[in-house]
């Protein structure tokens, strides 16, 4: 799963085919608890994907670095310096393509088993633990902040929300960039298509076929997109039930935080993007509009920390 570095991922994991029906965000490995489980697992399991890097792979391939690739493109775009954090790495692919670019990437996540796999499976980067609520790594400013697939949703208070830009502004360079792609708020005012029922998918790996049935709902009162996800297996251990959560930010309000902690929006836009249909490819310009329901956010840090 796409971890949860500095960020606290659960469940979408940077690659493109999610769950059929709703596209999660990196959810699944940043909100991780790092516990081996390599006993049976009581019905209640934390985070399946999370504490399986290989098996999150499996559940969500990406051969074609998209998300890295669009990245990439975005810190083109806008000119950004070499020095790269990647919150929320994950198995760290994104951050590999990122190294692979040119550049200097510190790739940061809360979850152990990720961190652990990202260093072994795809080196390069600096990988070190960190919660992007808040953190401070201490090391020299970074030119640019790359936060995908929903990690920065995990954020689910306003002070979660502060802490987190807050670090991101100590630890940017003057003029650095904050790039971040998740699930956009608007898209479910009035719409229900991914409420209305669950969402079912499956998968085989080394021999095992895992199925998934995920149901989201909306809690108003707290501003989340909640999601109840069950897995079983066909090798005979209990299933698992996961529970999670995304912060719903709206377009006006994301600026709003944005410029309240020194911030211009340089571009905060539907699509194209890694996770949208269709999806993003080298030569694309950004979008205008902010309906649909993939946010993309490139802001550059004005004031400093």
């Amino acid at each position: 799963m796409r971890h949860e570095a500095a960020a606290i991922n659960d469940g979408e994991g940077r690659p493109r085919n999610e769950e059929a029906r709703p596209r999660h965000d990196r959810s699944e490995s940043r909100h991780a608890d790092s516990r081996p489980r390599h006993e049976v697992p009581p019905p209640r399991h934390e985070n399946l994907l999370t504490d399986n890097p290989a098996l999150y792979e499996a559940r969500f391939p990406d051969d074609d670095r998209l998300a890295g690739r669009w990245a990439e493109d975005c810190l083109r775009r806008h000119g950004a310096g070499p020095r790269v954090l990647d919150l929320g790495c994950g198995t760290g692919r994104d951050a590999a393509h990122l190294h692979a670019a040119g550049r200097t990437v510190v790739a940061a996540d809360l979850s152990d088993a990720m961190l652990a796999y990202a260093r072994t499976h795809h080196p390069g980067p600096e990988h070190v633990r960190a919660d992007l609520r808040g953190f401070d790594l201490r090391t020299e400013p970074f030119d640019a902040v790359v936060c995908l697939d929903s990690a920065l949703l995990y954020c689910h208070t306003n002070a979660a929300l502060d802490g987190f830009l807050a670090s991101c502004r100590r630890s940017l360079a003057p003029g650095g960039l904050l790039v971040a792609e998740m699930r956009n708020g608007a898209y479910f005012l009035g719409r229900t298509d991914l409420l209305d029922a669950p969402a079912v998918n499956g998968f085989t790996w080394q021999g095992t076929t895992y199925t998934s049935t995920t149901t989201l709902s909306l809690d108003r009162t707290a501003q989340l997109l909640r999601r109840t996800r069950r897995w079983t297996a066909d090798d005979g251990t209990p299933p698992y039930e996961q529970r999670s959560a995304w912060r719903l930010l709206f377009p006006q309000e994301l600026r709003h935080l944005l410029a309240t902690h020194g911030f211009e929006t340089l571009a905060l836009h539907d699509g194209p993007g890694p996770r949208t249909e269709p999806a993003w490819q080298e030569g694309l310009a950004p979008g205008e509009t902010a309906d649909q329901d993939r946010l993309h956010l490139v802001a550059r840090l004005t004031a400093s920390g």
